[in-house]
Protein backbone atom coordinates (compact mmCIF):
# COMPACT_ATOMS: atom_id res chain seq x y z
CA UNK A 1 0.00 0.00 0.00
CA UNK A 2 1.16 3.63 -0.49
CA UNK A 3 2.47 5.65 2.45
CA UNK A 4 -0.76 7.68 2.68
CA UNK A 5 -4.14 6.22 1.77
CA UNK A 6 -7.79 5.92 2.78
CA UNK A 7 -9.21 2.46 3.51
CA UNK A 8 -12.88 1.55 3.97
CA UNK A 9 -14.61 -1.43 5.57
CA UNK A 10 -18.28 -2.15 6.20
CA UNK A 11 -20.41 -4.20 8.54
CA UNK A 12 -24.11 -5.05 8.67
CA UNK A 13 -26.52 -5.72 11.51
CA UNK A 14 -28.10 -9.08 12.25
CA UNK A 15 -31.28 -7.91 10.50
CA UNK A 16 -29.57 -7.57 7.12
CA UNK A 17 -31.14 -10.21 4.84
CA UNK A 18 -27.84 -11.97 4.10
CA UNK A 19 -27.11 -12.12 7.83
CA UNK A 20 -30.59 -13.48 8.53
CA UNK A 21 -29.70 -16.35 6.18
CA UNK A 22 -26.29 -16.86 7.81
CA UNK A 23 -27.82 -17.01 11.29
CA UNK A 24 -30.46 -19.56 10.28
CA UNK A 25 -27.76 -21.73 8.67
CA UNK A 26 -25.59 -21.63 11.78
CA UNK A 27 -28.57 -22.14 14.11
CA UNK A 28 -29.34 -25.36 12.23
CA UNK A 29 -25.67 -26.36 12.47
CA UNK A 30 -25.58 -25.67 16.23
CA UNK A 31 -28.70 -27.74 16.83
CA UNK A 32 -27.25 -30.68 14.91
CA UNK A 33 -23.87 -30.48 16.68
CA UNK A 34 -25.61 -30.36 20.06
CA UNK A 35 -27.16 -33.80 19.51
CA UNK A 36 -24.54 -35.27 17.19
CA UNK A 37 -21.10 -33.60 17.24
CA UNK A 38 -20.05 -35.71 14.25
CA UNK A 39 -22.76 -34.26 11.99
CA UNK A 40 -21.74 -33.41 8.45
CA UNK A 41 -23.52 -30.22 7.51
CA UNK A 42 -23.71 -27.91 4.51
CA UNK A 43 -26.81 -25.81 5.16
CA UNK A 44 -27.75 -23.00 2.80
CA UNK A 45 -30.61 -20.54 3.33
CA UNK A 46 -32.40 -18.04 1.14
CA UNK A 47 -34.86 -15.51 2.55
CA UNK A 48 -37.18 -13.20 0.68
CA UNK A 49 -40.55 -11.56 1.16
CA UNK A 50 -42.63 -13.85 3.35
CA UNK A 51 -40.53 -17.01 3.18
CA UNK A 52 -37.28 -18.80 3.96
CA UNK A 53 -35.81 -21.79 2.12
CA UNK A 54 -33.48 -24.09 4.05
CA UNK A 55 -31.53 -26.42 1.75
CA UNK A 56 -28.32 -28.38 1.64
CA UNK A 57 -26.65 -31.68 2.39
CA UNK A 58 -26.74 -33.06 5.93
CA UNK A 59 -25.67 -36.44 7.31
CA UNK A 60 -26.46 -36.81 11.01
CA UNK A 61 -27.97 -38.95 13.75
CA UNK A 62 -29.65 -35.89 15.25
CA UNK A 63 -33.35 -35.16 14.81
CA UNK A 64 -34.20 -31.47 14.77
CA UNK A 65 -37.14 -29.24 13.85
CA UNK A 66 -35.75 -27.06 11.08
CA UNK A 67 -38.89 -24.96 10.76
CA UNK A 68 -38.92 -24.18 14.48
CA UNK A 69 -35.23 -23.26 14.46
CA UNK A 70 -35.70 -20.93 11.47
CA UNK A 71 -38.69 -19.18 13.06
CA UNK A 72 -36.98 -18.77 16.44
CA UNK A 73 -33.92 -17.31 14.75
CA UNK A 74 -35.96 -14.82 12.73
CA UNK A 75 -37.94 -13.76 15.79
CA UNK A 76 -34.77 -13.43 17.86
CA UNK A 77 -33.35 -11.02 15.31
CA UNK A 78 -36.43 -8.84 15.72
CA UNK A 79 -38.63 -9.65 12.72
CA UNK A 80 -41.75 -10.28 14.76
CA UNK A 81 -44.37 -8.26 12.92
CA UNK A 82 -45.81 -8.07 9.44
CA UNK A 83 -45.29 -4.30 9.76
CA UNK A 84 -41.56 -4.98 9.32
CA UNK A 85 -42.19 -6.85 6.07
CA UNK A 86 -41.00 -10.14 7.55
CA UNK A 87 -42.40 -12.09 10.49
CA UNK A 88 -40.92 -15.25 11.95
CA UNK A 89 -44.33 -16.33 13.22
CA UNK A 90 -46.14 -16.21 9.90
CA UNK A 91 -43.53 -16.56 7.14
CA UNK A 92 -43.38 -19.79 5.16
CA UNK A 93 -40.39 -22.07 5.77
CA UNK A 94 -39.49 -24.56 3.04
CA UNK A 95 -36.90 -27.32 3.43
CA UNK A 96 -34.91 -29.20 0.79
CA UNK A 97 -32.26 -31.29 2.53
CA UNK A 98 -30.36 -34.33 1.20
CA UNK A 99 -27.49 -36.42 2.57
CA UNK A 100 -23.86 -35.52 1.95
CA UNK A 101 -22.43 -36.96 -1.26
CA UNK A 102 -20.79 -40.33 -0.70
CA UNK A 103 -17.98 -39.28 -3.03
CA UNK A 104 -17.13 -36.38 -0.72
CA UNK A 105 -17.69 -38.40 2.46
CA UNK A 106 -15.14 -41.06 1.55
CA UNK A 107 -12.40 -38.46 1.20
CA UNK A 108 -13.26 -36.87 4.53
CA UNK A 109 -13.61 -40.18 6.38
CA UNK A 110 -10.27 -41.51 5.11
CA UNK A 111 -7.58 -39.10 3.98
CA UNK A 112 -5.52 -40.07 0.96
CA UNK A 113 -2.51 -40.47 3.26
CA UNK A 114 -4.08 -43.56 4.89
CA UNK A 115 -6.71 -44.69 2.37
CA UNK A 116 -6.45 -48.38 1.53
CA UNK A 117 -3.84 -49.00 4.20
CA UNK A 118 -4.48 -51.35 7.08
CA UNK A 119 -2.70 -49.12 9.59
CA UNK A 120 -3.53 -48.12 13.15
CA UNK A 121 -3.63 -44.46 12.22
CA UNK A 122 -4.94 -41.91 14.68
CA UNK A 123 -8.13 -40.00 13.94
CA UNK A 124 -5.95 -36.91 13.42
CA UNK A 125 -4.27 -38.52 10.41
CA UNK A 126 -7.43 -40.10 9.00
CA UNK A 127 -9.68 -37.12 8.31
CA UNK A 128 -9.13 -35.47 4.95
CA UNK A 129 -10.04 -31.91 3.98
CA UNK A 130 -13.69 -31.57 3.00
CA UNK A 131 -12.83 -29.50 -0.07
CA UNK A 132 -9.97 -27.97 -1.98
CA UNK A 133 -9.22 -24.28 -1.65
CA UNK A 134 -7.12 -21.63 0.07
CA UNK A 135 -7.84 -19.75 3.28
CA UNK A 136 -6.32 -16.62 4.79
CA UNK A 137 -5.85 -15.61 8.41
CA UNK A 138 -4.61 -12.27 9.68
CA UNK A 139 -3.86 -10.35 12.84
CA UNK A 140 -2.48 -6.92 13.67
CA UNK A 141 -1.62 -5.13 16.90
CA UNK A 142 -3.42 -2.01 15.63
CA UNK A 143 -6.47 -2.68 17.85
CA UNK A 144 -7.30 -4.61 21.01
CA UNK A 145 -9.22 -7.08 18.83
CA UNK A 146 -6.04 -7.72 16.79
CA UNK A 147 -8.10 -6.60 13.78
CA UNK A 148 -7.71 -3.82 11.20
CA UNK A 149 -9.28 -0.69 12.65
CA UNK A 150 -11.77 0.01 9.80
CA UNK A 151 -13.54 -3.36 10.20
CA UNK A 152 -13.23 -3.31 14.00
CA UNK A 153 -14.98 0.07 14.16
CA UNK A 154 -17.59 -0.94 11.57
CA UNK A 155 -18.52 -4.02 13.62
CA UNK A 156 -18.61 -2.02 16.84
CA UNK A 157 -20.95 0.55 15.26
CA UNK A 158 -23.24 -2.21 13.98
CA UNK A 159 -23.37 -3.85 17.42
CA UNK A 160 -24.07 -0.48 19.05
CA UNK A 161 -26.86 0.21 16.57
CA UNK A 162 -28.49 -3.11 17.42
CA UNK A 163 -28.03 -2.50 21.16
CA UNK A 164 -29.90 0.79 20.88
CA UNK A 165 -32.77 -1.09 19.23
CA UNK A 166 -32.90 -4.16 21.45
CA UNK A 167 -32.48 -2.21 24.67
CA UNK A 168 -35.42 -0.01 23.68
CA UNK A 169 -33.36 3.19 23.84
CA UNK A 170 -34.29 4.11 20.26
CA UNK A 171 -37.63 2.33 19.78
CA UNK A 172 -38.13 3.57 16.22
CA UNK A 173 -35.23 1.42 14.99
CA UNK A 174 -35.87 -1.76 13.01
CA UNK A 175 -33.56 -4.75 12.47
CA UNK A 176 -31.84 -3.99 9.14
CA UNK A 177 -28.81 -1.74 9.07
CA UNK A 178 -25.32 -1.13 7.66
CA UNK A 179 -22.23 0.73 8.82
CA UNK A 180 -19.06 1.80 7.04
CA UNK A 181 -15.85 3.46 8.19
CA UNK A 182 -13.21 5.07 5.96
CA UNK A 183 -9.94 5.85 7.74
CA UNK A 184 -7.01 7.89 6.49
CA UNK A 185 -3.69 6.14 7.09
CA UNK A 186 -0.15 7.44 7.24
CA UNK A 187 2.09 4.42 6.95
CA UNK A 188 0.17 1.65 8.69
CA UNK A 189 -1.31 3.98 11.35
CA UNK A 190 -4.86 5.39 11.22
CA UNK A 191 -4.78 9.15 11.78
CA UNK A 192 -8.24 10.40 10.77
CA UNK A 193 -11.80 9.27 10.16
CA UNK A 194 -12.49 10.52 6.67
CA UNK A 195 -16.07 9.18 6.31
CA UNK A 196 -18.54 7.37 8.57
CA UNK A 197 -21.78 5.92 7.19
CA UNK A 198 -24.69 4.59 9.24
CA UNK A 199 -27.83 3.38 7.48
CA UNK A 200 -30.63 2.06 9.65
CA UNK A 201 -34.11 0.76 9.00
CA UNK A 202 -36.67 2.77 10.95
CA UNK A 203 -40.32 3.29 11.76
CA UNK A 204 -42.13 5.58 9.27
CA UNK A 205 -42.79 8.13 12.02
CA UNK A 206 -39.10 8.84 12.68
CA UNK A 207 -37.69 11.95 10.99
CA UNK A 208 -34.32 12.01 9.29
CA UNK A 209 -33.21 14.86 11.57
CA UNK A 210 -34.02 12.83 14.67
CA UNK A 211 -32.31 9.71 13.29
CA UNK A 212 -29.18 11.68 12.36
CA UNK A 213 -28.93 13.28 15.79
CA UNK A 214 -29.37 9.94 17.55
CA UNK A 215 -26.93 8.09 15.33
CA UNK A 216 -24.21 10.68 15.94
CA UNK A 217 -24.73 10.98 19.70
CA UNK A 218 -25.73 7.42 20.66
CA UNK A 219 -24.04 5.22 18.06
CA UNK A 220 -20.99 6.99 16.60
CA UNK A 221 -19.78 9.05 19.58
CA UNK A 222 -19.50 6.11 22.02
CA UNK A 223 -17.59 3.98 19.49
CA UNK A 224 -15.26 6.01 17.25
CA UNK A 225 -12.23 7.43 19.11
CA UNK A 226 -12.76 11.21 19.36
CA UNK A 227 -9.20 11.95 18.25
CA UNK A 228 -10.06 10.50 14.82
CA UNK A 229 -13.04 12.82 14.24
CA UNK A 230 -12.90 16.52 13.38
CA UNK A 231 -14.88 19.03 11.33
CA UNK A 232 -13.51 17.48 8.14
CA UNK A 233 -15.02 14.07 8.92
CA UNK A 234 -17.99 13.37 6.69
CA UNK A 235 -20.88 11.63 8.45
CA UNK A 236 -23.68 10.17 6.33
CA UNK A 237 -26.81 8.90 8.11
CA UNK A 238 -29.46 7.25 5.91
CA UNK A 239 -28.11 9.12 2.88
CA UNK A 240 -31.08 8.10 0.69
CA UNK A 241 -33.31 10.02 3.12
CA UNK A 242 -35.59 7.11 4.06
CA UNK A 243 -35.08 3.46 5.07
CA UNK A 244 -38.46 2.06 6.14
CA UNK A 245 -38.62 -0.98 3.90
CA UNK A 246 -35.75 -3.31 4.75
CA UNK A 247 -34.72 -6.86 5.57
CA UNK A 248 -35.90 -9.76 3.39
CA UNK A 249 -38.88 -7.71 2.20
CA UNK A 250 -36.54 -5.26 0.48
CA UNK A 251 -33.77 -7.63 -0.67
CA UNK A 252 -33.42 -11.39 -0.80
CA UNK A 253 -30.76 -12.80 1.48
CA UNK A 254 -28.38 -15.72 0.92
CA UNK A 255 -26.04 -17.65 3.17
CA UNK A 256 -22.38 -16.81 2.60
CA UNK A 257 -22.76 -13.53 0.73
CA UNK A 258 -21.00 -11.37 3.35
CA UNK A 259 -17.62 -13.09 3.43
CA UNK A 260 -15.65 -9.82 3.62
CA UNK A 261 -17.78 -8.61 6.52
CA UNK A 262 -17.20 -11.99 8.17
CA UNK A 263 -13.41 -11.68 7.99
CA UNK A 264 -11.10 -8.65 7.72
CA UNK A 265 -13.09 -6.04 5.83
CA UNK A 266 -11.02 -6.44 2.66
CA UNK A 267 -7.75 -5.45 4.36
CA UNK A 268 -6.16 -8.75 3.28
CA UNK A 269 -7.07 -11.31 0.58
CA UNK A 270 -9.96 -13.76 0.97
CA UNK A 271 -9.89 -17.34 -0.24
CA UNK A 272 -13.51 -17.10 -1.40
CA UNK A 273 -15.14 -19.74 0.82
CA UNK A 274 -17.97 -18.81 3.17
CA UNK A 275 -18.32 -20.08 6.75
CA UNK A 276 -21.94 -20.26 7.86
CA UNK A 277 -23.83 -23.54 7.72
CA UNK A 278 -20.67 -25.65 7.34
CA UNK A 279 -19.44 -28.21 9.86
CA UNK A 280 -15.73 -28.00 10.77
CA UNK A 281 -14.59 -30.74 8.39
CA UNK A 282 -15.12 -28.07 5.74
CA UNK A 283 -11.76 -26.29 5.62
CA UNK A 284 -13.41 -23.14 4.28
CA UNK A 285 -14.39 -22.66 7.90
CA UNK A 286 -11.85 -24.54 10.02
CA UNK A 287 -8.84 -23.57 7.89
CA UNK A 288 -9.76 -19.89 8.09
CA UNK A 289 -10.18 -20.16 11.86
CA UNK A 290 -6.83 -21.91 12.25
CA UNK A 291 -4.93 -19.34 10.20
CA UNK A 292 -6.52 -16.58 12.29
CA UNK A 293 -5.52 -18.42 15.47
CA UNK A 294 -1.93 -18.87 14.31
CA UNK A 295 -1.59 -15.29 13.03
CA UNK A 296 -3.03 -13.84 16.23
CA UNK A 297 -0.62 -15.84 18.38
CA UNK A 298 2.32 -14.75 16.19
CA UNK A 299 1.39 -11.09 16.74
CA UNK A 300 0.54 -11.55 20.44
CA UNK A 301 3.97 -13.16 20.90
CA UNK A 302 5.62 -10.06 19.48
CA UNK A 303 7.14 -11.87 16.53
CA UNK A 304 5.54 -9.34 14.15
CA UNK A 305 3.20 -6.34 14.24
CA UNK A 306 1.13 -7.86 11.44
CA UNK A 307 0.86 -11.40 10.19
CA UNK A 308 -1.01 -12.88 7.24
CA UNK A 309 -1.08 -16.64 6.73
CA UNK A 310 -2.36 -18.51 3.68
CA UNK A 311 -3.03 -22.24 3.80
CA UNK A 312 -4.30 -24.41 0.94
CA UNK A 313 -5.82 -27.90 0.82
CA UNK A 314 -6.74 -30.64 -1.65
CA UNK A 315 -10.03 -32.45 -1.07
CA UNK A 316 -9.55 -35.74 0.76
CA UNK A 317 -5.96 -34.89 1.78
CA UNK A 318 -5.16 -34.15 5.43
CA UNK A 319 -1.88 -32.25 5.10
CA UNK A 320 -2.07 -28.74 3.59
CA UNK A 321 -0.52 -28.45 0.14
CA UNK A 322 0.98 -25.05 0.99
CA UNK A 323 1.59 -22.64 3.88
CA UNK A 324 2.63 -19.02 3.28
CA UNK A 325 3.51 -16.24 5.73
CA UNK A 326 3.62 -12.47 5.11
CA UNK A 327 4.42 -9.98 7.88
CA UNK A 328 4.53 -6.88 5.64
CA UNK A 329 8.04 -6.04 6.80
CA UNK A 330 7.10 -5.97 10.50
CA UNK A 331 8.72 -9.25 11.60
CA UNK A 332 11.17 -9.19 14.50
CA UNK A 333 12.71 -12.42 13.24
CA UNK A 334 12.91 -13.79 9.70
CA UNK A 335 9.70 -14.89 8.00
CA UNK A 336 11.41 -18.21 7.27
CA UNK A 337 11.84 -18.72 11.02
CA UNK A 338 8.19 -17.74 11.64
CA UNK A 339 7.06 -20.29 9.04
CA UNK A 340 9.23 -22.91 10.73
CA UNK A 341 7.69 -22.09 14.13
CA UNK A 342 4.21 -22.31 12.63
CA UNK A 343 4.86 -25.85 11.44
CA UNK A 344 6.30 -26.79 14.83
CA UNK A 345 3.58 -25.22 17.00
CA UNK A 346 0.41 -25.62 14.92
CA UNK A 347 -1.10 -28.68 13.24
CA UNK A 348 -3.07 -27.63 10.17
CA UNK A 349 -4.62 -31.04 9.46
CA UNK A 350 -8.45 -30.80 9.68
CA UNK A 351 -8.89 -33.22 12.60
CA UNK A 352 -6.14 -31.47 14.57
CA UNK A 353 -7.78 -28.09 13.96
CA UNK A 354 -11.12 -29.45 15.15
CA UNK A 355 -9.46 -30.85 18.28
CA UNK A 356 -7.29 -27.83 19.11
CA UNK A 357 -9.98 -25.20 18.55
CA UNK A 358 -12.86 -27.29 19.97
CA UNK A 359 -14.94 -26.91 16.82
CA UNK A 360 -17.44 -29.74 17.34
CA UNK A 361 -19.51 -27.85 19.91
CA UNK A 362 -22.47 -25.53 19.17
CA UNK A 363 -21.05 -22.00 18.97
CA UNK A 364 -21.58 -20.75 15.47
CA UNK A 365 -24.78 -18.69 15.60
CA UNK A 366 -22.94 -16.30 17.96
CA UNK A 367 -20.44 -15.41 15.24
CA UNK A 368 -22.87 -15.47 12.30
CA UNK A 369 -23.30 -11.68 12.63
CA UNK A 370 -20.76 -8.95 13.45
CA UNK A 371 -17.77 -10.95 12.22
CA UNK A 372 -16.17 -14.31 12.95
CA UNK A 373 -12.82 -12.77 13.94
CA UNK A 374 -11.95 -10.37 16.74
CA UNK A 375 -14.99 -11.33 18.84
CA UNK A 376 -13.78 -10.15 22.23
CA UNK A 377 -17.35 -8.97 22.85
CA UNK A 378 -18.59 -12.55 23.35
CA UNK A 379 -18.83 -13.95 26.90
CA UNK A 380 -16.93 -17.07 25.85
CA UNK A 381 -14.03 -16.37 23.54
CA UNK A 382 -14.01 -18.70 20.50
CA UNK A 383 -11.04 -21.04 20.39
CA UNK A 384 -9.55 -19.32 17.35
CA UNK A 385 -9.42 -16.00 19.24
CA UNK A 386 -7.28 -17.25 22.13
CA UNK A 387 -3.60 -16.35 22.46
CA UNK A 388 -2.63 -19.36 24.55
CA UNK A 389 0.39 -20.24 22.40
CA UNK A 390 2.00 -16.79 22.41
CA UNK A 391 4.36 -17.51 25.31
CA UNK A 392 5.60 -20.73 23.74
CA UNK A 393 6.17 -18.98 20.41
CA UNK A 394 8.03 -16.14 22.12
CA UNK A 395 10.34 -18.54 23.93
CA UNK A 396 10.91 -20.67 20.82
CA UNK A 397 11.85 -17.52 18.91
CA UNK A 398 14.29 -16.45 21.63
CA UNK A 399 12.51 -13.16 22.31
Amino acid sequence: MPEKFIFSSESVTEGHPDKVADQISDSVLDALLKDDPMSRVACEVMVSTGFAVVAGEISTKAVIDVQKIARETINGIGYTSADYGFDGNSCAVFTAIDEQSGDIAQGVDDAIEVRGQNLAESEIAKIGAGDQGMMFGYATNETKEYMPMPIALSHALARQLTKMRKDGILPYLRPDGKTQVSLRYEGRRAVHADTIVVSTQHDPSASLAQIREDMISRVIAPIVPPELIDDKTRIFVNPTGRFVKGGPAADSGLTGRKIIVDTYGGWVPHGGGAFSGKDPTKVDRSGAYMTRYAAKNIVAAGLADECQIQVAYAIGVAEPVSLNVNTFGTAKISEEKIAELLRECFDFRPAAIIRDLDLRKPQYKAVAAYGHMGRIDLPELPGWEKTDRADALRKAAGL
